[in-house]
């Protein structure tokens, strides 16, 4: 039997049937099977300021994986997506695409990295034009793209939609197209988190391409992945000149700053009371509730690792 302490996926070690190749990011751990499909854990392992953090959370996998299955589910009336089957709580199954170089980062309000750029003056980000007035966490005249590419080490790198054909990262024709795909993921995720009472303020998009298909890859809609404010107190906390309460992961960066951690070199990754890691995953269950409207049903930890790797080995035996 499992202790509580034990209530966690920390990391995983699977050879599946006709494995190819494993990745271990920070939160996911990546499986290649025959060369086709890409088998994605979603561990409980948290990150914060580009670490890893010493503690895992409880039920954060599950949160992640089952938030991004429900919304890669609900918009593939707007692209195909790489999900073929969520075979556990923690696991999801697809097909393996090749990822474009950048990611689109949608805005819809003034907050993170770009709040930080404007207040330390540029009215320019990634080439979109800002107006000059703005305060913190406001809402932008209209949605914008803030893309971003994969920086070798560290945080992600701010480029323009000029830079990335300039560059001849993507080509011109296949970037307005992935342009558009994202406004519209965003209008789409924009609608339903309104319909639970909540503002999607900004997200990030993956996508990537199958038999020349542009795919929409990675998750969608999580709070690892977007920001979230809620309506109903919205307005009059901007009244006031206040911090929004958000539906993310800021609240664990905001304890880390309190202990000294940022991420920077020298500085030591607090470890978290037991306490304060239950609360971090009741935080998460209710983001999961928030969000989609659902019921969280917590999964079982006994005997996980053989879970997975069964229902994995199952899924690619009867497929043909």
């Amino acid at each position: 039997m499992r202790q509580e302490q034990d209530k966690t996926l920390v990391s995983t070690n699977f050879f599946f049937r006709d494995q190819t190749n494993f990745v271990r990011g920070k939160v996911r751990d990546v499986y290649t099977v025959k060369e086709d499909y890409v088998v994605m854990v979603a561990s409980d392992r948290i990150s914060a300021f580009d670490h890893v953090l010493t503690n895992a959370i409880p039920y954060k996998g599950q949160v992640l994986n089952q938030i991004a299955s429900k919304f890669l589910d609900d918009t593939q009336h707007i692209l195909a997506n790489w999900k073929i089957n969520e075979v556990d709580p923690h696991v999801t199954i697809g097909y393996k695409c090749q990822p474009y170089a950048v990611e689109f980062v949608v805005r819809g309000y003034l907050a993170g990295h770009a709040w930080r750029e404007y207040s330390a003056g540029k009215r320019i980000i990634c080439g979109e034009v800002l107006p000059d007035g703005l305060k913190e966490n406001d809402k932008l005249p209209q949605p914008i793209l803030t893309p971003s590419t994969k920086a070798e080490s560290g945080h992600d790198l701010d480029i323009s939609y000029d830079e990335i054909i300039a560059q001849r990262i993507i080509k011109k024709k296949e970037l307005q197209k992935l342009k558009e795909y994202a406004l519209a993921l965003f209008a789409h995720g924009s609608a339903h988190a309104s319909t639970r009472g909540l503002i999607l303020v900004d997200t990030k998009y993956e996508f990537g391409k199958r038999d020349e298909e542009i795919i929409l890859i990675d998750e969608i809609h999580t709070p690892d992945s977007s920001r979230y404010f809620y309506t109903d107190t919205y307005q009059e906390i901007q009244g006031k000149d206040q911090q929004q309460k958000q539906l993310s992961k800021e609240f664990v960066r905001q304890w880390l700053i309190s202990e000294g951690f940022q991420g920077k070199e020298g500085q030591s990754i607090p470890t978290m009371n037991p306490e304060f890691v239950e609360a971090i995953s009741q935080r998460y269950i209710e983001l999961y509730e928030s969000i989609t409207g659902d019921v969280f049903i917590p999964r079982s930890y006994s005997d996980i690792d053989k879970t997975i790797e069964d229902k994995v080995n199952h899924f690619f035996s009867n497929q043909h």
